[in-house]
């Protein structure tokens, strides 16, 4: 039972050197150890594996569009007398898998304690027959923070509240009121409220609202009832949105009962963040779910590029290294400086000072 170890540069266990071969300008000779015959990792040289720069260089050429089998020409030229390595459409791939999911893995575990969240927006993703729910926060002062993902076959409520809770696990305050902006999922909704609960402050997107109302609508009256949905919900105040809101459903009751309905449910929720009291500009970047919206098209368009999906642990390899990717460009939200009013007045509530 002993120790033995390759002499070092290219020593005699040096693959390179066996058969009298001489390696090439570009290679680097890696030592190798024995014990009892069979080789073993050296930490040092693992650790300068995993920091190789060429696997950052691998995800942002792919992330930028670059595929795997034209890796190679997007590189600076080298001389034709150096030997170039892991440039092959499979080590590309190879070196993205392994990056991508050990980012992923610790980024899903990062710790949020350090976050002073005062407004969420979650969505769903879909892919391939998979559905990853994305968490949006937004700081007290206004800058946006990917908080998790939750990957599953539906915007089920089990999905839902396994999103939350792990964002609780991970050290997300859920004692404090926090607005939550959503497309009116009823799932989504209750999963919200089982987590949070009074805490809970929930605004239904108006855009995701006028969408539904039109789908039940036949053609010819669908501009004519849009724009009376967007004025309304345009009003000055929530009382006077309301009115308005009540007697469109009053004069669609009886042709169009479906519409009717759709324009009364969930009705207060749509004015929730209105009923505080905020500045315009951040009233109307929270009464919708745009900025999720547009980070999911970013998803889209990065992820697009796959043709062929293995699964849902790649489907969520690739979403978190787009959403790493799209991080770098993130503004804060419209309205930022009203986000201090949004934390008091929330926490002002009767309910968050009962929790």
């Amino acid at each position: 039972m002993g120790w033995a170890a390759s002499a070092w540069p290219c020593g005699a266990g040096c693959r390179r050197r066996r058969g009298g071969a001489t390696p090439s300008r570009s290679a680097a000779c890696r030592p190798r150890v024995r014990k009892d015959g069979k080789e073993v990792n050296l930490a040092t040289w693992d650790r300068l594996a995993s920091e190789d720069p060429l696997n950052r260089r691998a995800v942002e050429q792919m992330l930028i569009g670059v595929s795997t089998r034209k890796y190679g020409r997007s590189l600076e030229k080298v001389p034709e007398d150096v030997k170039t390595r892991g440039t092959s459409k499979s080590a590309v791939s190879r070196r993205f898998v392994a990056a991508t999911g050990a980012e992923l893995e610790r980024w899903l575990r990062r710790d949020l304690g350090g976050l002073s969240i005062a407004a969420i927006m979650i969505d769903g993703i879909y892919i391939d027959q998979h559905v990853v729910l994305i968490a949006l926060g937004f700081d007290e002062t206004g800058a946006k923070h990917i908080l998790g993902v939750q990957e599953g076959a539906t915007e089920n409520r089990e999905s839902c509240t396994a999103l939350l809770r792990d964002l609780a696990e991970r050290g997300l305050d859920t004692r404090r009121s926090t607005l939550f902006v959503i497309d009116g999922a009823k799932a989504m909704r209750r999963a919200i409220l089982d987590v949070f609960g009074k805490r809970a402050l929930l605004q239904r997107c108006q855009v995701h609202k006028v969408r539904n109302v039109v789908d039940h609508l036949p053609e010819q009256k669908k501009d004519s009832v849009r724009k009376v949905l967007r004025d309304a919900l345009g009003a000055a105040t929530a009382k006077t949105a309301k009115r308005r809101l009540e007697a469109l459903a009053g004069s669609l009751a009886s042709e169009h009962p479906s519409a009717a309905a759709s324009v009364r449910e969930g009705l207060d929720e749509l004015f929730t963040v209105k009923e505080l009291g905020l500045a315009d500009d951040l009233v109307r970047s929270l009464s919708t779910t745009n900025a999720i919206e547009n980070v999911n098209n970013g998803i889209r368009r990065i992820a697009g590029r796959v043709k062929r999906w293995r699964g849902g642990e790649m489907i969520l390899r690739w979403i978190g290294a787009a959403l790493h990717e799209l991080q770098r460009s993130f503004h804060r939200i419209k309205g930022c400086r009203g986000m201090k009013d949004l934390v008091t007045t929330a926490w002002a509530r009767p309910a968050a000072r009962a929790a």
